[in-house]
């Protein structure tokens, strides 16, 4: 039996992966190390260790607790995250980001390596190819991060990279869009509570593109990366494989809940100003930019499927009654 360390437990994606490896109709039999920042929510059973890792940053001991004695394979989802408060200039938030997601990041492979791991797979974000283009990425575009966090999360691939080169061990890389699901954070979830209360959002003009990737969608390709030998080294961008618009987004959401979504035509021009006059720029292009991630490499290389449709993820993310995928 094999053993997987993932960072970001206690996390929305981390916990997800936890609860899914842990199953008994798991493809593979895992013995699972979870680590995060809330203890209290980690998952119990047969197999499954806790450990309590401080501060996440280039000064983190993972070799005091032997957490990564006799692991095969390590899951790196924690991470400093989006923070629609946070008020550093982008200067000061690069450096933030990049103590927790660059320097701690590569602080755990390096010790990984060390330790005898064989793979690193590494959660970063579709963010590293940009803010958006006319036609889907593909992963030999080259990338041009357009935020703090997406350009920490570039310089540490980057850094993981060379470090399989030096040390041998595998690195792979999972760029994914934004991802819902059961207890989404961010944008998906303010959306939702929106919707739910039946209140307009003024994005019915909006006519872009954009991918999605449910949190169950993500954790099947992230099993597969576990254990695929034609994944070792390579960088995958990973969706539902269906992209929608976000008022099509909306309405389909609403259809989920059994609650009708209103959607009001403003013009963008109109959305733009008003959004500027509450400091909600970035959040109102999140919405409103097109931002596609072409998956025919996770298809051809790997032979992965998305076993999840779009409407399914959003049934399952808003019901407790499970659809079948």
């Amino acid at each position: 039996m094999k053993t997987c360390l993932i960072t970001g437990a206690s996390g929305f994606i981390g916990g997800h992966l936890a609860r899914t490896l842990a199953r008994n109709d798991s493809p593979t039999s895992w013995q699972l190390r979870l680590v995060g920042r809330h203890p209290e929510r980690f998952m119990q059973g047969a197999g499954i260790t806790q450990h309590a890792i401080g501060t996440l940053d280039a000064g983190t001991d993972w070799s005091q607790s032997g957490v990564l004695q006799g692991v095969d394979v390590v899951v790196h989802t924690a991470a400093r995250v989006h923070l629609l408060h946070d008020k550093d200039t982008p200067t000061d938030a690069l450096v933030q980001y990049r103590r927790t997601n660059t320097e701690g990041t590569l602080q755990l492979a390096r010790q990984a390596a060390l330790a005898g791991v064989r793979r690193f797979v590494f959660l970063s974000t579709i963010g590293v190819h940009g803010n958006g283009q006319n036609q889907a990425y593909q992963e030999t575009d080259t990338p041009a991060p357009h935020s703090p966090y997406a350009q920490s999360k570039f310089e540490a691939e980057q850094g993981l990279l060379a470090l399989s080169a030096h040390t041998g061990m595998e690195v792979v890389v999972i760029r994914p869009p934004l991802v819902y699901g059961p207890n989404a954070p961010g944008n998906f979830a303010r959306l939702a509570a929106v919707v739910r209360r039946g209140l307009p959002l003024p994005l019915g003009s909006i006519q872009n593109s954009r991918s999605w990737v449910s949190v169950d969608n993500l954790v099947d390709f992230i099993q597969c990366c576990l254990v695929h030998p034609a994944a070792a080294n390579q960088i995958f961008l990973v969706s539902d494989g269906e992209d929608l618009s976000t008022p099509a987004l909306i309405r389909r959401m609403g259809l989920a809940m059994h609650q009708p979504a209103r959607l009001l035509p403003l013009p963008l021009p109109l959305l733009r100003w008003g959004a500027a006059c509450v400091g909600k720029q970035a959040m109102l292009h999140q919405l409103t930019s097109t931002l596609q991630a072409d998956i025919r490499k996770a298809r051809t290389v790997l032979a992965w499927a998305p076993p999840w449709t779009l409407d399914a993820g959003l049934a399952k993310t808003f019901s407790h009654t499970t659809p079948t995928p």
